[in-house]
């Protein structure tokens, strides 16, 4: 399981509280979900996993082993009696739920799958924990697209309403809906903290979906061929993966002790880092070096949003939680996971590096 004592010492999330946890993660073979297994397996904690087969090939589940490190459940929220045999038997103290259908052009090719799981998924997992009731803390994993986005230049804040022009987005929003209506008709009086996080566009080394900027990027460079962008002036609140994690392990920390922490939260970068997608990608294909280059893609696509962005003071102030990797630094350490993983390196330990890297970092800005 590697080194308890020095891999991520001094990091500004209580190493010490995960040890010995029973932590489950939803989603844990798909990019957040593994990350955030690593890391927690790192500090000691016995995670189990629920999810669908690695969406991808390759996968980043793969590439850091956690079939060593995890007791993986292979399922599908669909199943309400699946997921209640996983969590009965897994018995977990803290629970992160990132399963979901994450993609906005599939919530459009299969929206009904996309609801079946992002909604009824969550009510299958609440239930399931109820019949249980051995979680003491639960961080729910949504998405800035939860908001009735208006386009607004200013970042959307927790009490804002909750919405959806599309599927997916509306889908996010339904699950915060159904959070907030369980943690005050089942979850309250010595139940269950439950608290739900809601994070921007999150960019880190093995991420291969479709449909997503960095993924799509690091295929085009590879096969040395442009990128084709659909909105270049697209605005979207760029981070690293390993800080909105940070922050749903403190917040995570923060509710076992504190259920009065049990509300939404937004885990963002700073205004300044929210760019477009035409910066982003100069400063990849800039990272990447000779041969990447994109171009505007001019098909007709479905409506996405184009300017969306988060107000974080909440988290700063009520978490003390602040961005540690800034755009251009989250996106050189995304081309040198990709790099490393093509020269063939061992991604455990390049990914270990990161997050102790990560850690050194948060540590000094604390």
């Amino acid at each position: 399981m590697g080194n308890r004592e020095s891999t991520v010492e001094g990091m500004v999330i209580d190493t010490a509280f995960w040890t010995g946890k029973r932590v489950l993660v939803t989603g844990h073979t798909g990019f957040k979900g593994a990350w955030l297994s690593l890391w927690l397996t790192e500090m000691g904690a016995v995670v189990s996993g629920y999810a669908l087969d690695p969406p991808t090939t390759p996968n980043l589940f793969t590439h850091l082993r956690l079939d060593k490190r995890v007791a993986s459940v292979i399922g599908d929220l669909r199943d309400p009696a699946h997921v209640r045999r996983a969590v009965a038997e897994h018995r977990p103290d803290v629970v992160f739920h990132l399963a979901a259908q994450p993609l906005v052009r599939e919530s459009y090719r299969d929206p009904v799958g996309t609801y079946a799981t992002n909604v009824m998924g969550l009510v299958h997992l609440f239930e399931a924990l109820r019949e249980t009731a051995t979680a003491r803390v639960m961080v729910n994993v949504t998405s800035d697209k939860c908001y009735e986005n208006r386009e607004w230049v200013w970042g959307y804040r927790e009490t804002d309403a909750m919405g959806g022009y599309d599927p997916y987005s509306s889908s996010k929003g339904c699950a915060e809906l159904v959070t907030a209506a369980y943690r005050r008709s089942f979850f309250q009086d010595g139940g269950m903290t439950l608290a739900s996080a809601r994070a921007g566009n999150v960019i880190g080394g093995g991420d291969w979906a479709d449909d997503r900027l960095v993924p799509d990027a690091i295929r085009a460079f590879g096969a040395a061929r442009p990128l084709r962008i659909r909105n270049p002036h697209a605005v979207r609140p760029w981070q690293h993966v390993l800080d909105p994690l940070n922050g749903y392990m403190m917040l995570a920390r923060r509710l076992w002790d504190d259920p009065g922490c049990a509300e939404g939260w937004n885990f963002g970068p700073p205004a300044e880092d929210a760019r477009n997608v035409a910066w982003v990608v100069d400063r990849l294909c800039s990272a990447w070096g000779e041969g990447a280059a994109w171009e505007r893609d001019g098909d007709d696509h479905p409506h996405e949003a184009s300017l969306l962005s988060l107000d974080c003071a909440k988290a700063r102030n009520g978490l003390g939680w602040h961005p540690v990797w800034h755009t251009e630094q989250a996106l050189e350490e995304t081309i040198r996971w990709y790099r490393a993983a093509s020269d063939g390196e061992s991604m455990v330990d390049f990914s270990l590096q990161q997050i102790t890297r990560f850690s050194t970092q948060a540590a000094s800005a604390a």
